[in-house]
């Protein structure tokens, strides 16, 4: 592949709902570029870019992978994404790669509930996004309902630049709305078919007046009825764009292969090249915000990692500035590493297509980075920045994962520790409650897949359960109790005997020991050991195993005996008092309470508060979130948001987040605390 200066260079993000035909769409680019012969097609396995076996089994995008066509003299850098909600980090990790979002969306159903999602990410990044309404060859497609919808949820500046030929079966392709004479990509232009030259003409009116709306200078020019110049809509298409104001619309069939060399023709003319891209970041060492322009010192991020187990690490990089070279070293700006890069190639599917030099705005592949991770910035080492890094919205599904197979648990998890490094929503964590291995991701089809990749990859099976909930117990009154050890075998003989005072605390103070012991009852030398039997039997539990918290003990009094006495016997006395005296002491069982804040659509709100009443919460205020979005925030208990992730997304049809931060301990209701007791006693 030959060198691209930064004018010369595209890079597009394809981002939409599931089965809208991102990868079809991409498929149909890379036929018309010529980069494959033949058109592949995901269902029936024949796709460049759903090559990894879980794609292909389950015939949607998973990963998003590069899509790289040369067309007329310029460098589309596409980015394939998945649109199934579990795999959002992927969507985020290509946005914050690209310079311009392209949605796609169904003729049929424009505004779907990722349509929505992505376009918010899209916009919180500032990018200029454009549509693609695809199937217009599908039964009900109807392309001025499907731009009305568009409007309607996202605004005025959503403006079609094409009209199509013909409807469903008869759909023969598309016409530009602009003159040919000022496009950049010289081709040869087809006859417009004369019967709908009117809606063409009545089409492109409304595409001026859209674009005058934006624009003070056409805006003056169109209310006084002078004419305006072709070209001096087209500038301002262009401003408006990449000023993200103006989101131009194209359509097609991905599938027929319909109006796609024109949608890449859009591309290069409407959509913004990152030659006059300033990027953002800061000083690694004293945290000043820096500019980088395009021709400044060497800079990119890297926005992908995939790990194989026999190719390696590979490192999708977008370069900010400068010039990147294979066979260099860089500086990596978030571990202050030095950093060897081997070669660099650009990808199409899985596909390597080296090169010598990338400029500033490519999109490149090295492999092997050993301390660089997705997010990081890589940087000429005379001149650091680093750029913030990339946004993703916090797992909330929570899983205890172990091993199917004794003994192959450093493997399972050492595995799992691979595939974190890929995707920056699975997050692994140990418990120090539970003690078990807790993975966290968005969403069930997630986890399945990530239990088949170690399979595949690695060659383990994982097993996934509920997790333990972190119960404690406490005592709500005060007691005195004796617990007495009295054991004779012949010879030496055991004997230990305490009064022990158990007392409840303010919840959150902990565990206290003390001794008032007078007139040597108890020797000194063996008060350490009833300290060291009360903290054991307390962590141990009493009540149904869980450690008891919130209590103090105070020894008072007791007995010994000059020859059976004995550290092990205090113990023993000790654990023997405090059984008996938490049981005495009127116990309860503490759960763990979260707060959790949930945002939701104003008219989701009210099953949203149902729902969570129905899971014990304790409602503690509503308030506007903008945009059409209400917050409510609720102490509930975590034993009760299990599975909650796919609880809310199913009630709200995926238009919602949730945040989760520990709040207190609380006492378990008694039904419910009865139930768990009986589980413990039985096991």
């Amino acid at each position: 592949m030959k060198e691209y200066e930064s004018d010369r260079l595209r890079n597009v993000a394809v981002v939409g709902h599931g089965k809208t035909g991102k990868t079809t769409l991409l498929e149909a680019c890379l036929f018309n570029a010529g980069v494959v012969k033949r058109l592949g097609k995901v269902d029936d396995g024949t796709s460049v870019l759903d090559y990894d076996p879980e794609e292909e089994k389950r015939k949607m995008t998973i990963g998003c992978s590069l899509a790289v066509s040369e067309w007329h003299d310029y460098k589309l850098n596409f980015i394939d994404t998945p649109g199934y909600p579990d795999f959002v980090g992927e969507v985020r990790g290509a946005l914050s790669g690209a310079d311009s979002a392209l949605i796609v969306v169904s003729a049929t159903a424009p505004v779907e509930v990722e349509t929505e999602n992505v376009w918010n990410a899209a916009e919180k990044l500032d990018l200029p996004r454009a549509f693609f309404v695809n199937k217009m060859d599908r039964e009900h497609a109807d392309f001025d309902k499907a731009v009305e919808e568009l409007r309607v949820r996202f605004g005025n500046g959503v403006v079609p630049v094409q009209v199509p030929v013909g409807k469903e079966e008869t759909f023969q392709g598309v016409v530009d709305l602009l003159s040919l004479k000022m496009k950049i990509v010289k081709h040869e232009e087809e006859e417009m078919p004369e019967y709908i030259e009117t809606e063409v003409e009545e089409a492109r009116q409304k595409l001026i007046e859209a674009v005058a709306e934006f624009n003070n200078e056409l805006l003056e020019k169109y209310l006084e009825g002078e004419d305006i110049a072709e070209t001096e809509v087209a500038a301002a298409l262009i401003e408006g764009i990449q000023a993200a104001k103006i989101f131009p619309v194209f359509c097609g069939s991905a599938i027929k292969n319909a109006g796609i060399k024109k949608l890449m023709n859009g591309i290069v003319e409407y959509m913004p090249t990152p030659y006059f891209k300033v990027s953002i970041g800061q000083d690694p060492a004293t945290g000043d915000l820096l500019e980088r322009k395009t021709e400044d010192a060497f800079s990119a991020q890297v926005f992908k990692t995939a790990v194989d187990p026999f190719v390696g690490r590979l490192s999708y990089l977008r370069i900010f500035s400068g010039n990147m070279k294979g066979d260099s070293s860089y500086l990596n700006a978030n571990t202050d590493e030095s950093e060897r890069v081997g070669a660099i190639f650009t990808m199409i599917g899985k596909k390597q297509e080296p090169l010598t030099v990338a400029h500033a705005g490519d999109i490149v592949v090295t492999a092997k980075l050993s301390a660089t991770n997705t997010g990081d910035t890589l940087c000429d080492k005379t001149k650091p920045i680093r750029y913030d890094e990339i946004e993703c919205p916090e797992p909330m599904l929570a899983m205890a994962a172990g091993a199917k197979k004794k003994g192959e648990e450093d493997k399972v998890f050492s595995a799992i520790a691979k595939q974190c490094e890929e995707d920056p929503t699975l997050k692994m964590e140990k418990s120090k409650e539970t003690r078990q291995t807790i993975i966290r991701g968005i969403g069930e089809v997630q986890l399945e897949i990530l239990s088949d990749r170690l399979k595949r990859k690695y060659g383990v099976e994982m097993n996934l359960s509920a997790p333990k909930i972190a119960y404690r117990e406490t005592v709500r009154k005060s007691v005195k109790v004796q617990g007495k050890h009295k054991k004779q075998s012949g010879g030496h003989g055991q004997y230990g005997d305490v009064w022990l005072e158990i007392s409840p605390q303010p919840p959150g103070m902990g565990n206290l020991f003390t001794e008032t012991i007078f007139g040597g009852s108890v020797p000194r030398q063996y008060i350490p050991a009833v300290e060291k039997g009360t903290a054991e039997t307390l962590a141990a539990g009493i009540l149904a195993g869980y450690p008891v918290v919130d209590v103090k003990v105070n020894l008072y009094d007791g007995s010994y005996h000059s020859v059976d006495s004995s550290e092990a016997a205090f113990k023993t006395a000790t654990a023997i008092a405090l059984k008996k005296g938490v049981m005495e002491a009127s116990p309860a069982l503490l759960e763990p309470i979260d707060e959790i804040t949930v945002i939701a659509p104003d008219y989701y709100m009210g099953d949203v508060i149902g729902k969570l009443n129905s899971k014990r919460a304790k409602i503690l205020g509503t308030e506007a979130a903008g945009k059409g979005l209400s917050s409510v925030k609720a102490h509930v208990p975590e034993a009760e948001l299990y599975r909650y992730a796919t609880e809310l997304r199913s009630q709200t049809q995926g238009r919602s987040s949730y945040s989760l931060k520990f709040s207190h301990y609380d006492v378990v209701p008694e039904k419910a605390a009865q139930k768990i007791i009986e589980e413990h006693n039985a096991s």
